[in-house]
């Protein structure tokens, strides 16, 4: 194995093993739909993810930062008027989101299946640790996985280290996901592959230019054509 250029494969789990981007926005258009009689729909919506940015670096990623994000975009629509029972319908949607099955997208299983043993397979993700684990629990694809990092943030120094852990180091490894922000821009920093599945709804958040000139970058249409992008490399 360590005489291949390739021996590690990290995915990413929201939105590129399993649905999640779009359970938040159902939450989001119920919770416009509680404020709808203080501001218009796309007002609430901006004013929420200026609450979710500022958030991060308290609440980090996942449905509790955005719950209580919620929370404080209701106290400022409503001018700290907001009734109780609309807090209280606010976090009835969050425990409703935490408890949502999990989807798990297509080819999923079948490319995980076909790699494991061959490569060592491990799932990188942001966000709350228990909601991971969760969701990893109920997705079915846990025994697939060499090991597990769920991180409070991803960059550069995140993938060496796990790639380093892990594996043969980043330069032997490729990170697969739906983020470029996330998961392609800093693995590829770190030296590895980085395969770039796009997702119909990505949170604005991770949206930057795709690293089109960068030689060790790829991008698919969907996980089952992943196999033809790792035989080019062996």
């Amino acid at each position: 194995m360590t005489q291949r250029p390739l021996t590690t494969i990290g995915f990413d789990a929201d939105d590129t093993l399993w649905q999640n981007e779009q359970f938040y926005r159902l939450t989001e258009l119920q919770f416009t739909e509680l404020l709808a009689d203080h501001a218009p729909s796309d007002v609430i919506s901006a004013r929420l993810l200026e609450a979710e940015k500022r958030n991060l670096r308290h609440y980090g990623f996942g449905i509790k930062g955005f719950t209580l994000s919620m929370i404080e975009t209701a106290i400022e629509i409503t001018e700290g008027e907001v009734p109780s029972t609309v807090i209280a319908q606010i976090l009835d949607i969050g425990r409703d989101l935490l408890a949502h099955p999990v989807e798990t997208l297509p080819h999923v299983r079948q490319t995980l299946e076909a790699l494991s043993g061959k490569y060592l397979l491990v799932l990188i993700t942001k966000g709350d640790l228990f909601d991971q684990e969760r969701k990893l629990a109920q997705s079915g694809l846990g025994d697939l996985f060499d090991a597990v990092e769920i991180v409070s943030d991803k960059n550069a120094s995140t993938y060496r280290r796990i790639f380093s852990k892990v594996g043969d180091g980043p330069e032997r490894a490729m990170m697969i996901g739906n983020s470029l922000k996330s998961d392609i821009v800093p693995a590829l920093a770190a030296g590895s592959y980085g395969v770039f599945v796009p997702h119909e709804l990505t949170w604005s958040f991770e949206h930057v230019e795709e690293p089109t000139d960068a030689p060790r970058f790829r991008k698919i249409g969907h996980l089952g054509e992943l196999h033809d992008v790792i035989e080019a490399l062996q």
